[in-house]
């Protein structure tokens, strides 16, 4: 038997060892992939890398689109079919009017964050509420286009607001009040602002009012109704608190009752047409009433056009109601009472209108404080003699 040689057993040829790996499945755009690796920090660092890879491939090809193009698809896919009347057309006038000319030109993948916060900083000279509502719509639509894989990081996410005017209303002074009801004498819209005025009731609400809301009775209105924001739509008000009795002041009751119509028939009537007012035919009922009101405080006209004005540009309709609520604070009326009158579904709404402080208001305050401390203190010295 033949003997093997010294060293042969070495000369033999080796078996690859072999070693157990991990494998880890994830998903991209809907597509499964797989990666392996000889541990859990190999195979884990595998995957973020080929989901990077497949992430920026994507990116490549959907974060080419302009931000016009995906303004216009994001909305009319998630938001136009979802939202009402008044909300479509703030949407629109939004993505039409700021953010196409603003950024509409750039593609997705190249918005940064600080072109977003230029976009809303540059229009600190608007409500507190319409930078709200532009910050929440360009946090939507980024968004969304984050979880489509147009873009791989949102430059919405930390967006902060600019300090703009909060874009409240404010009471008349007793001069412009002596003023507008004056004119609300002869004037063919003086019934309704002496409604808003003596009632309290949102413009919206003043236009849904039948003659079968009032009751004519118990000197009461109902309003249970409003016509909705930049539509021609009634419906009930956006928040229970809106349907409410408000009692009709003497001082506007024998005005309704003069005026007193069918039961179905609204209370405001375009003066041209004889149909129920209108968002555009009640704005400009208000700019006629406010030009005539112009002319009666001695604005100068050149032409028949107004060159210098006496009325002050913030004066509007809803300083009306505003005042009818600083009138129930000066008036003594309790805080809840006043919330309920005003249709307001927080009371912190209505303490903002009951922290104008007046002249009458403060007379109030002294008054009471004065019955307080005469009665008070007679009880003190009443204490004082028996001691």
């Amino acid at each position: 038997m033949a003997k093997t040689k010294k060293g042969a057993e070495n000369s033999m040829p080796k078996q690859k060892k072999k070693y157990e790996y991990e494998r880890l499945t994830f998903y991209v755009d809907g597509k499964q992939y797989d990666v392996k690796g000889k541990s859990t920090k190999d195979v884990n660092a595998k995957m973020a890398k080929k989901k990077y890879e497949l992430e920026n491939a994507l990116v490549a090809t959907g974060g080419n689109m302009l931000v016009k193009d995906w303004a216009i698809l994001w909305f009319d896919t998630y938001k136009s079919k979802s939202v009402g009347e008044g909300q479509y057309k703030n949407y629109m006038s939004h993505i039409n009017h700021v953010i196409i000319p603003a950024i509409g030109n750039k593609k997705l993948k190249d918005v940064q964050d600080i072109d977003l916060q230029k976009l809303l900083n540059d229009r600190s000279d608007k409500s507190k509420s319409d930078s709200g509502k532009l910050r929440m719509l360009l946090q939507a639509m980024f968004r969304r286009a984050r979880k489509s894989k147009k873009i791989l990081y949102d430059p919405s996410e930390e967006l902060s607001l600019p300090n703009a005017e909060d874009g409240s209303y404010r009471s008349v002074t007793p001069e412009e009040r002596a003023s507008i009801l004056k004119l609300a004498e002869t004037h063919y819209s003086g019934l309704w602002l002496k409604t808003i005025l003596y009632c309290g009731l949102r413009p919206g609400e003043t236009r849904a009012l039948d003659w079968r809301h009032i009751d004519f009775d118990n000197k009461l209105i109902f309003a249970e109704k409003a016509m909705k924001a930049a539509t021609k739509r009634i419906d009930t008000p956006k928040t229970k608190a809106g349907v409410r009795y408000i009692p009709i002041p003497d001082k506007l009751y024998n005005d309704l009752l003069l005026a007193k119509k069918e039961p179905n028939t609204p209370i405001f009537l375009q003066p041209t047409t004889g149909k129920r007012h209108t968002v555009e035919s009640m704005r400009c009922l208000w700019e006629n009433f406010k030009r005539h009101l112009d002319i009666s405080l001695g604005a100068k006209l050149y032409r028949n056009k107004i060159i210098e004005s006496k009325v002050a540009e913030d004066l509007v309709p809803y300083c009306l109601r505003h005042t009818y609520g600083t009138d129930l604070q000066d008036a003594g009326v309790p805080i809840n009472i006043a919330k309920y009158l005003m249709g307001h579904s927080d009371i912190k709404m209505t303490a903002n209108v009951y922290t104008d402080t007046t002249i009458i208001s403060i007379q109030n305050a002294a008054e009471k404080i004065n019955k307080f401390n005469a009665k008070y203190y007679a009880k003190m010295e009443n204490i004082m003699e028996n001691q």
